[in-house]
């Protein structure tokens, strides 16, 4: 996965509350977590049941240690919109969001790699033709685009993100958006270039020689190293780009817009408050 892909997942796991189901769906992770992983790996009840019992330390760490974090990242937010904001500091935030999804993965590599080893050779096999197929979506949807469609589909998706937090944006802001997209170089061949290359690393990996575990974590913890110059380059600048395009469009805000943003903040702490007590409570329960 791309780090701008790790940063989004991180911000659409933490903005949740941008509906009013955050806790109905944490809540359920035990639930949603397996069923998501059956899309890549049919598993059998032995595996299921095996599984169950590794979600379930990997949930408990997550609620309490994670969820104070994320606290302290909406915090740091809701304090940076009371002055003018900068690229650099709207970097610094995107740092945050990045090194809580380096330890979501560090956390969950342990468990994923735990289950592999209990998959057939059918299931890796399984595994890794959905992964390549998934590839094929990619390339089919992303790279016959023209670069019109390209910075059309980033203006779109950019809109949107802004939209969701901000509500409706004026003209002036649409044409920042605008503007920002248009600057972006286009990263949709580079990335699936990548993600081929990983592919087929993994696919070696996951035949499963002595030590393999421990490969596939040295190769996870190399990515970033091991990414081509020209990917790097178009990182580089789309991610600067972006930092200064978000920085310009919140100092833009008007106050309708500030409320929006401050009430989506304040209703995704209170729900985060609301999971840790619980699961505080059900810690309390299980060991009286």
């Amino acid at each position: 996965m791309s780090r701008l892909n790790r940063i989004g997942l991180v911000c659409t796991l933490l903005l949740l509350g941008a509906c009013s189901s955050t806790t109905f769906v944490y809540n359920r992770l035990d639930f949603l977590l397996p069923w998501y992983l059956d899309d890549y790996a049919e598993l059998n009840r032995a595996q299921d049941q095996y599984l169950d019992e590794l979600l379930a330390p990997f949930l408990a760490w997550h609620r309490a240690e994670e969820l104070p974090r994320y606290i302290e990242i909406i915090d740091q937010i809701d304090a940076s919109l009371d002055q003018p904001l900068t690229a650099d500091e709207v970097a610094l935030i995107s740092a945050e969001f990045e090194s809580a999804w380096f330890r979501l993965e560090g956390e969950a590599l342990d468990w994923l790699l735990d289950l592999g080893a209990k998959l057939s050779e059918e299931q890796v096999a399984g595994f890794m033709e959905e992964l390549w197929e998934q590839q094929r979506k990619y390339e089919d949807k992303y790279l016959d685009r023209s670069e019109k469609e390209f910075h059309e589909d980033s203006y779109e998706s950019f809109l949107d993100s802004m939209q969701d937090y901000l509500g409706r944006l004026d003209r002036e802001q649409r044409a920042l958006l605008r503007d920002a997209s248009d600057g972006l170089l286009r990263s949709d061949r580079a990335w699936l270039q990548e993600r081929a290359a990983w592919l087929e690393k993994l696919g070696i990996l996951m035949q499963r020689e002595p030590g393999w575990q421990q490969r596939v974590r040295e190769a996870i913890a190399a990515r970033s190293e091991n990414t081509s110059p020209e990917y790097r380059r178009i990182y580089t600048h789309n991610l600067a780009l972006i930092h200064a395009t978000v920085a310009t469009l919140l100092n833009s805000r008007s106050d309708k817009q500030d409320r929006r943003l401050r009430k989506a903040l304040s209703d995704l702490r209170e729900d985060l408050e609301t999971l840790i007590a619980q699961g505080k409570k059900a810690t309390s329960a299980a060991a009286a």
